[in-house]
């Protein structure tokens, strides 16, 4: 270290000294913070015993900083830009490979040039406050004061521009059309994102005269910051409407963008204030800020201090993750993902039976279903035979998928591997509770036993009908044609497809788990796009539609398009995933193709009368257990991935899944019938006594 701060000149504001200084404080490894607190502390003696070397450290920083612009350092870094999340995203995309030319006008450029490292943050927050602010102060004891003192005033300046370009752009993104749609008290009352800019105007202008005249001081903050919390205020409305009114990745990066905004423009109000009057801010954090001889007391140093080195922390970990996609991702994406999973939530309650009543309705609509899937599994057997190109015939099996998944969404049938990407995002929903310590378990038990009990019935039903349909139409083409709907030979690969042990069946049943659980996301953001975007307002507004149909024919119309929109596209892209795997896994040479419960069941009907019936006891055990690994594997994949990314997208930690399990072995053993099959449903006469006296 002697040798680097002996290699420093006073008056140069050259960066090469200090980024071999920083070379020497960063440990090996960014975890070692023991190891960089000992080299600040080693750093901040070896000052203490050579004044000299302190004072032309200390005149270098003071040049660097007195010849930098500052501005951006605290409008730039740590806030979203004005242009997008897509915008901002090819730009990080871009940076990450080639990065900015740096240029010697900006402070935030030092930075880059000093804490190139992106772990650098890790080290920089793991040394206490109080060896960082002990090393200032040597370094600062030891400057000579006219060059202090004009550092100190450059950074003054630096900050006031910063809160007026912070302020402008509160009050810039506070009016964005898409704002105000959200929240039309916005436009109806005073807007704060306007009045703050007003405010700060006003705050700004008597600080100059402070500056320039030495005489008096600027009124306090705090009607400011008043303004600024009747901000978050909005904020935090437009976020609740978003629940019911839907979201999009755009509303969300605007929302982000002004929260940061807000958040940078409290702290460093709180570091240039002068007036002493506004309440702390803990989380606020720079370089210690004196304002000159001619300036008025401050608010207590101490704080004062801890804000800076709280906002110094926070500036160094975000210009070192200023080019990261996954914070970008994970910060805007969230409440579009709640979104998404929660209109998923509002769906899967309809998937969920409560009495066995709702019981036999959802095993009459998934067998009504299953008929459905002996068609599609007809036409697709079909549609082998004409031997077209690849895409071509991919192209034709999704469209048979995609379309008759729709046509079963459209006569309220229901295809039981549909329902664990809805009902994990209800049982999601039930866990309200972050940390997972105020939950009912017994409540839990009960919905996460319904969700059971309603998905075995729904398959149940499944199978009940689409392996008699898919024989009775076998044996009537026979019948009618002369001949097997299929060959032997092709028979026999059919009932290899399903063999779950000398075939890749298990492992085609995931991926197209997998397909429906991205099926499920679309459904939900579809019914997110849907009310966010008045999908039935919109379709009410097409005259020569509602000439063609009548008003009241597009009124209905239009309900049913946005109550719906996202049942029709998740089954469409359903369909386009299942058709497309296995042509995608032969053109890219990868293990990709699907299996799912209900088209393995009808392929095993079709086997069964092209052999005629001619199958071993062992071949039909085993393609019998293939068809129903197959549609455990469907279900499992699918909750699985959907339980995780509504736990992911409520922010929610569920840490008690061993009582969960046996609250539902208590269950099984109090009443195993029940469990199965619900309990008797109360008669309409006894729900009537029920009822208490005087309730309506």
């Amino acid at each position: 270290m002697l040798s680097t701060l002996e290699r420093i000149v006073a008056d140069s504001g050259r960066i090469d000294p200090l980024v071999d200084l920083v070379d020497k404080l960063r440990p090996r490894h960014p975890s070692q913070g023991e190891v960089t607190s000992a080299n600040v502390r080693t750093l901040t003696l070896l000052l203490k015993g050579n004044p000299d070397l302190a004072a032309r450290l200390g005149a270098s920083l003071c040049t660097l900083l007195d010849e930098r612009r500052h501005a951006s350092l605290y409008t730039d870094i740590g806030i979203l830009s004005n242009d997008g999340f897509v915008v901002e995203l090819k730009r990080r995309l871009a940076y990450r490979l080639l990065p900015p030319a740096l240029d010697d006008t900006y402070l935030s450029d030092a930075i880059d040039q000093v804490l190139y490292v992106d772990t650098d943050y890790r080290w920089v927050n793991a040394v206490p406050a109080a060896d960082w602010l002990e090393l200032f102060d040597v370094v600062a004891a030891a400057t000579p004061r006219e060059r202090r003192g004009a550092a100190q005033r450059t950074i003054v300046l630096g900050m006031l521009d910063a809160i007026r370009t912070l302020s402008c752009r509160v009050c810039a993104l506070g009016l964005e059309p898409r704002l105000i749609r959200s929240n039309p008290d916005i436009e109806t009352f005073h807007s704060p994102f306007l009045m703050q800019n007003i405010e700060v105007n006003e705050y700004l202008d008597g600080y100059a005269r402070m500056l320039v005249d030495g005489q008096g001081v600027p009124e306090d903050a705090r009607h400011l910051l008043v303004m600024l919390d009747q901000c978050d205020t909005a904020l935090g409305k437009i976020r609740k409407n978003a629940a019911s009114q839907g979201t999009s990745v755009a509303l969300t990066y605007l929302l982000v963008a002004l929260a940061q905004s807000i958040d940078r423009l409290r702290k460093l109000l709180f570091l240039v204030d002068v007036s002493g009057d506004l309440p702390s801010a803990p989380t606020v954090d720079l370089v210690a800020i004196a304002n000159g001889a001619t300036a008025p007391a401050a608010p207590p140093i101490s704080l004062r201090r801890a804000g800076a080195i709280t906002l110094a922390r926070e500036l160094v970990e975000a210009h070192n993750a200023k080019y990261e996609l996954r914070g970008l991702c994970a910060a805007n994406v969230d409440l579009l993902a709640r979104n998404v999973t929660e209109n998923a939530s509002r769906t899967g309650e309809h998937y969920i039976a409560e009495t066995r009543a709702r019981l036999r309705y959802m095993f009459l609509s998934s067998a009504g279903a299953g008929v459905v899937v002996a068609f599609m599994a007809l036409f697709k057997t079909l549609m082998s035979y004409l031997r077209a190109a690849p895409l071509v015939e991919s192209f034709l099996f999704s469209m048979n998928y995609s379309l008759g998944f729709m046509l079963i969404h459209v006569m309220h049938l229901t295809i039981a591997t549909k329902q664990p990407a809805m009902t994990a995002a209800r049982i999601a929903a039930a866990l309200s509770s972050k940390d997972g310590r105020h939950i009912d378990l017994d409540n839990m038990a009960e919905l996460v036993n319904k969700v059971f009990r309603t998905q075995c019935v729904a398959v149940l039903g499944n199978l009940a009908t689409v392996l008699p349909v898919s024989w009775a139409i076998s044996m009537l083409w026979q019948q009618a044609f002369g001949a097997h709907l299929v060959t032997p030979v092709k028979a026999m690969q059919m009932l290899h497809d399903i063999d779950p042990i000398h075939s890749p069946a298990l492992w085609y049943a995931a991926v197209a788990g997998v397909c429906l659980f991205v099926a499920g996301l679309i459904s939900g953001y579809y019914d997110n796009k849907a009310l966010y975007t008045r999908m039935a307002q919109r379709v009410r507004q097409l005259r020569g539609l509602g000439r063609l149909l009548g008003q009241q024919r597009l009124a209905r119309l239009s309900v049913y398009l946005e109550n719906n929109l996202g049942g029709l596209m998740g089954n469409f892209f359903f369909g386009i995933l299942l058709g497309t795997m296995g042509t995608l896994g032969y053109l890219l040479g990868l293990p990709l193709d699907i299996r799912h419960v209900t088209f393995s069941a009808a392929n095993f009907s079709t086997a069964l009368v092209a052999l005629d019936h001619r199958v071993s006891f062992e071949l039909a055990v085993t393609s019998v257990a293939g068809f129903l690994s197959i549609g455990a594997v469907n279900l499992l994949v699918s909750f699985a991935l959907a339980l995780w990314v509504a736990l992911r997208a409520r922010k929610i930690r569920f840490e008690h899944g061993i009582l969960l399990f046996k609250s539902l072995g208590r269950r099984f053993l109090a009443a195993p019938i029940d469990f199965f099959i619900g309990p008797r449903d109360v008669p309409s006469s006894q729900a009537v006594a029920d009822i208490p006296k005087g309730s309506t």
